[in-house]
């Protein structure tokens, strides 16, 4: 009877193999585990900082969009029948209805430009100027300036020519030759590395000066 309880108490035990064999099942679950909530996690943070460069994107093209949304026909004089509105490829110079620097409302002289480096690429500035003037006069006031967005490696603005017969997109807008205001501007850029981003942003205020 000894000899059968001495029997049945050794085949209730584990092997030494059996237990290594465990122990190392166990481990690799361990492991696939920790990958598989590594590499959520890094998919979740990956996800986030797209989200947040999306939202830093849209909150620029926003602002920007609201200056030129507002453009206003200004002119110089009472005798200039000219508007003060330039615009080429990467400059664009205006007077706006909306300014940051007063709250949302008010005229400031708008200059965007995007500066390019000896790499090729460069950042996209915004200058904001108070009290408004034309012509490339300096009015001697306020003036802001801050950099919508870096690393732009391609980028060019475009300006919608309203015509009798179609519509087209011209390089450049002088608004002293054309006495009036493009009907919508389009903003086209590439960051490095990244897709072509394109926005196109309507003028509200349309005024044909006589």
């Amino acid at each position: 009877m000894v000899d059968s309880l001495k029997n049945n108490s050794a085949r209730a035990g584990f092997t030494l193999i059996e237990v290594m064999l465990a122990l190392s099942l166990f481990a690799l679950l361990g492991t696939i585990l920790y990958g598989a909530m590594s590499l959520g996690q890094a998919a979740s943070q990956k996800t986030q900082a797209v989200f947040e460069k999306n939202q830093h994107l849209r909150s620029v093209m926003d602002l920007l969009g609201s200056y030129i949304r507002s453009a206003y026909p200004f002119r110089p004089s009472l005798q200039d029948a000219g508007i003060f509105y330039q615009g080429d490829e990467e400059e664009l110079s205006f007077v706006s209805a909306y300014s940051v620097s007063m709250g949302g409302r008010g005229m400031a002289k708008i200059h965007v430009r995007w500066n390019r480096d000896s790499s090729g690429a460069g950042a996209l500035k915004l200058e904001e100027e108070l009290p408004a003037s034309g012509d490339g006069e300096t009015s001697g006031g306020y003036r802001n300036s801050f950099v919508l967005r870096e690393g732009i490696s391609e980028f060019h603005f475009s300006y919608l020519d309203s015509q009798p017969d179609k519509d087209q997109w011209a390089e450049k807008w002088d608004g002293k030759e054309k006495r009036m205001l493009p009907r919508a501007v389009r903003l086209t850029f590439r960051g490095a590395g990244g897709p072509e981003i394109q926005w196109v942003f309507p003028v509200m205020m349309m005024v044909l000066a006589p």
